[in-house]
Order: C-alpha cells, then sequence, then structure tokens
C-alpha cells in the first residue's frame, strides 16, 4: 500500500528527488526511499514538502477514503 504521491508530484512539478534532497538537506535515499513508500517522512517534513512546491499537503497522501 503507498501511503504518499512525493513521487507523482514531483514529476507533475518538474522536479527531481536530488533537488528535494538539496531542499530538505536530507539524502538522496533517504528521499528516493519516501517516493517509493519504503519509508515515510514526518509530517513536518510533508509540510515542507509541500510548501517548497506551493500545495496543499494533502496532494502528498492517497485518500484511504472507500467509495
Amino acid at each position: 500500500m503507498k501511503f504518499n504521491r512525493i513521487k507523482i508530484i514531483l514529476v507533475e512539478y518538474s522536479k527531481t528527488s536530488k533537488w528535494l534532497a538539496k531542499e530538505l538537506g536530507k539524502s538522496e535515499s533517504t528521499v528516493s526511499r519516501w517516493c517509493t513508500n519504503e519509508i515515510q517522512p514526518s509530517v513536518e517534513t510533508l509540510a515542507h514538502i509541500a510548501d517548497l512546491l506551493g500545495i496543499d499537503i494533502k496532494e502528498l497522501l492517497n485518500s484511504t477514503k472507500q467509495d
């Protein structure tokens, strides 16, 4: 199950995981693990990512709502 949409959002905004790692002061391997949903960033980090991209934090998360 995927919990975040970081990889998709980065593509939509023509940004790379390398760019995100540099902006956040994180290692590229950490950001890569977020993008593959191997690990999850903190809520604070998600908020920082949303701020960097000028989007609502909800866009970074998959909906768990069932239709």
